[in-house]
């Protein structure tokens, strides 16, 4: 099992910029891929990054060129910087882990509030 504690979030007006961190309890390594979902009020969750081990990062299209999601090994880290903060991208973030094949622990969430 996997611990996630996710930190960062906050309030941030319309073209600002958020970075997330989630701090898991075990080594980057033991994990296949760190995720970051969100969920907005009365929407789906959705993937909004996820990074594997070996570093190969991939990203939703309404995020792409904006958001960049990255790990430090050392501090088993991951992050979430987020630029050009739009109003539809306040929600809930989750860090999400995937042991095995699909993403299956999650922190608590850290809530991201952009207004415009």
């Amino acid at each position: 099992q996997v611990q996630l504690k996710e930190s960062g979030g906050g309030l941030v007006q319309a073209g600002g910029s958020l970075r997330l961190s989630c701090a898991a309890s075990l080594s980057l390594f033991s994990i296949n891929a760190m995720g970051w979902y969100r969920q907005a009020p009365g929407k789906q969750r959705e993937l909004v990054a996820g990074i594997t081990k070996g570093g190969s990062p991939n990203y939703a299209d309404s995020v792409k060129g904006r958001f960049t999601i990255s790990r430090d090994n050392a501090k088993n880290l991951v992050y979430l910087q987020m630029n050009s903060l739009k109003p539809e991208d306040t929600a809930v973030y989750y860090c999400s882990a995937a042991i095995g094949i699909a993403y299956n622990y999650w922190g608590q969430g850290t809530q991201v509030t952009v207004s415009s």
